[in-house]
């Protein structure tokens, strides 16, 4: 279960971790008012997505009117998949310097597991694995002082610094709001240094789920996108990704193997989409223009036909093929099971042969979305 990133810092605020000076807004004038009382602010739109200052979603301002104009172009906007129907306004920090902290669990090794960085910040994917500190605790041990100036000694803070002694602070206070919480993930990035405090300027909150009976206090955030929402309308389950390689499947358990296999193969799956066995045409036709809508470099439909007929998938992909403007990027598309002679005639007349390898099909995707043309997807 996500939460806001205004939720999280609510979180860390009572668990005595320091968040910068802040409001919620849900209206320009309000944002105005706020940046009025806080001075230069950075205005966050609040979506359950990553990536947002790569997408427009982190701004800044340093007056009222700079705020007010801001907002009116975030309120209401989608980003990345998501309605912006909230801003965080808050105070922009003096940034002395950022790290990367966090704690989730490591289901091999079966225990939580913290995961700090003195290279934080918005591009941290790219910070090798040697300069990535990742340090297990025991469940039935739980977290002591000596384990956070353990890791803040690793990444090269004096441990009698003010700086140290506040990120020692920082951990203990992280690990808490992840142990009594339910998390399954706390994360801080960045979390900074201005002048001689520590401030999280970002929160991501990940809540147990199964949690929610113990978690009254946390409210329930519904966190689909507006492609996730439509796809659940039409009784398929979907799910998007950060793939270029769109996925339709019949059954979970294929749509998960189809998931794997492109991983395997060096491909980057842009969602997951099981059309449901005995799906008719029209539903999975529009499931389809799902897919199609996300712009994704390669569509890969694996159906391993029972109660989802062959003939229907095919009807459905000749029916969107017609369609408007029609299907403007690589299909590939696995076909066996029932009525499987007949989806692969409909095919054939489409202009587009079946396969019947699962493998040879999801090998042939990823060739196809590695040599598409650089901005092809979305």
């Amino acid at each position: 279960m996500r939460i806001f990133e205004y939720m999280g810092k609510e979180l860390f605020n009572r668990f005595g971790l320091p968040v910068p000076k802040g409001k919620v807004v849900s209206c320009a004038d309000e944002a105005a008012l706020a940046a009025a009382e806080i001075g230069p602010v950075v205005i966050k739109a609040q979506i359950l997505s990553g990536k947002r200052g790569k997408s427009g979603g982190i701004r800044f301002a340093n007056t009222p009117a700079e705020a007010k104009s801001i907002a009116l172009e975030l309120l209401g906007a989608n980003i990345r998949g998501y309605l912006v129907e909230k801003l965080l306004v808050e105070e922009k920090l003096a940034v002395d310097q950022e790290f990367y902290l966090a704690v989730t669990i490591d289901e091999g090794a079966k225990s939580p597991v913290i995961i700090a960085s003195n290279q934080g910040g918005i591009d941290i994917e790219e910070v090798p694995e040697n300069r990535i500190l990742k340090v297990h605790t025991d469940v039935e041990l739980g977290m002591y002082p000596f384990i956070a100036r353990n890791i803040v000694r690793r990444l090269g803070l004096d441990l009698g610094s003010q700086h140290g002694k506040e990120l020692v602070k920082a951990i203990l206070a992280t690990y808490q709001v992840f142990q009594e919480k339910d998390a399954v993930l706390v994360e801080i990035n960045p979390l900074v240094f201005s002048g001689e405090k520590v401030f999280a300027a970002d929160a991501k909150v990940i809540i147990d789920p199964d949690a929610r009976f113990r978690q009254k206090d946390i409210p329930y955030v519904e966190g689909q996108t507006e492609t996730e929402k439509l796809a659940q309308d039409l009784g398929i389950s979907y799910v998007e990704l950060k793939g270029d390689i769109a996925v339709m499947a019949n059954g979970a358990g294929i749509a998960m193997s189809t998931l794997d296999i492109l991983l395997h193969y060096g491909g980057t799956p842009a969602n997951f989409l099981d059309v449901v066995g005995g799906t008719d045409t029209e539903t999975i036709a529009r499931a389809l223009e799902i897919l199609l809508a996300k712009k994704p470099k390669v569509i890969f439909i694996n159906i391993f036909g029972g109660s989802t007929r062959c003939d229907d998938v095919a009807r459905a992909y000749a029916k969107v093929k017609k369609k408007g403007s029609g299907i403007q990027v690589p299909v590939v598309i696995r076909l066996v099971g029932t009525n499987q002679d007949e989806g692969w005639r409909i095919l054939q007349e489409c202009g587009i042969k079946a396969y019947t390898d699962m493998e040879e099909a999801a090998a042939k995707a990823v060739e196809l979305a590695v040599h598409a043309p650089a901005g092809s997807s979305s």
